[in-house]
């Protein structure tokens, strides 16, 4: 879905990642941020533009990847020779800045990373921490038998220019494997570990797990109706639910459980949604049943249409009416389906 909807721009009860975290950093004293982005910039720019809830916002273009450690570089034309918070723009957390600031202080670290406790390691770079909050050991992506413990990357690191210079510029730099590991073995790495709100939504099952958690968080047992949204008396609504700015609700559709409903959506009559996240501009017709599936922005779903647990349907796709859609299917951006998919898999 991120190659027609920039992954920063991906909701979280219904509002974009990108934007909770500039809220997050303003409540810090954080008054510039510098976006590392590659294609589809127009659309941060469009959303954003240079400034947000008092943040100024540069954006810093790369033209080919440049890998997790070669964007920092890469922006440095846009900062002084100082220290820097980095942060992967898909993750989701409240990490307490002020607290991580003071350990990488005393610590007198090069670099400090923010460190979250994870049940799978195998997924993260992990590390492996004495008692003085210094990472002995880094290890990106181990096997089960070989991650030092659960200890996992949080993607939120703070930078003295000595650990910036490690970088070399104008290629692509994998910082968890050519920098972070030689700044453990010269003890100038340390690690805060935070126990806090921390999603990464790189994938889809993250993503749903990130928002439904915001979703039970912010409902507590309720349905949240935004402004000017339009919902028939009709419409049977089943908590945790919420439905977005300009929403359209018709008579006789069902919301719910664990429903997001994205700004200006057209729920038609009869049409059911559960367990499922709907982005902006989103119309569903009438009779339609939806459970447990994504839906992209923009997309528009017939009649009578039935799309089944795990599938998710990627932005400005045409799904015509009838037409049946099983369990674990991805439609990426752009298509138009006629016709039934039986069997789970990619339609490109």
């Amino acid at each position: 879905m991120s190659y027609a909807l920039p992954k920063l721009l991906f909701p979280v009860c219904d509002r974009p990642i990108l934007e909770r975290t500039c809220e997050h950093l303003s409540s810090f004293g954080v008054d510039e941020i510098i976006l590392a982005v590659k294609y589809l910039a127009d659309q941060l720019r469009e959303y954003f533009g240079e400034q947000y809830n008092g943040v100024k916002i540069r954006y810093s273009l790369e033209h080919f990847s440049l890998g997790t450690g070669g964007p920092i570089a890469l922006a440095r034309q846009y900062y002084r020779n100082e220290r820097i918070l980095a942060m992967n723009g898909d993750i989701l957390a409240e990490i307490d800045l002020d607290a991580m600031r003071s350990l990488h202080e005393s610590s007198g670290a090069l670099a400090t990373i923010a460190l979250h406790e994870v049940g799978d390691p195998t997924r993260f770079g992990v590390v492996r921490l004495d008692e003085h909050s210094r990472i002995t050991e880094f290890v990106e992506k181990p096997q089960l038998a070989d991650a030092p413990s659960k200890l996992a990357n949080a993607g939120a690191y703070l930078l003295e220019p000595e650990a910036i210079d490690r970088i070399r510029k104008g290629r692509k730099v994998i910082i968890e494997r050519e920098v972070f590991p030689a700044l453990a073995s010269e003890g100038k790495l340390s690690g805060y570990v935070h126990s806090g709100t921390w999603f990464d939504v790189g994938n889809i099952a993250d993503f749903r797990n990130a928002n439904f958690a915001c979703l039970d968080s912010m409902a507590r047992g309720k349905t949240i109706m935004t402004e000017d949204a339009s919902l028939s008396a009709s419409a049977k609504l089943t908590h945790p639910l919420l439905v977005g700015k300009h929403a359209t609700v018709e008579d006789g559709a069902s919301l719910g459980p664990q429903a997001i409903i994205g700004h200006g959506a057209h729920i038609h009559k009869n049409a059911s949604v559960a367990g499922t996240i709907v982005f902006d501009d989103v119309e569903i017709g009438s009779d339609s049943s939806i459970e447990g599936a994504v839906i992209g922005n923009s997309v528009r779903i017939g009649k009578g249409v039935t799309i089944q647990q795990g599938s998710v349907i990627a932005g400005h796709v045409t799904i015509r009416d009838s037409v049946h859609i099983t369990r674990d299917v991805y439609v990426h951006p752009h298509r138009e389906v006629a016709g039934d998919i039986d069997s789970p898999g990619h339609v490109v």
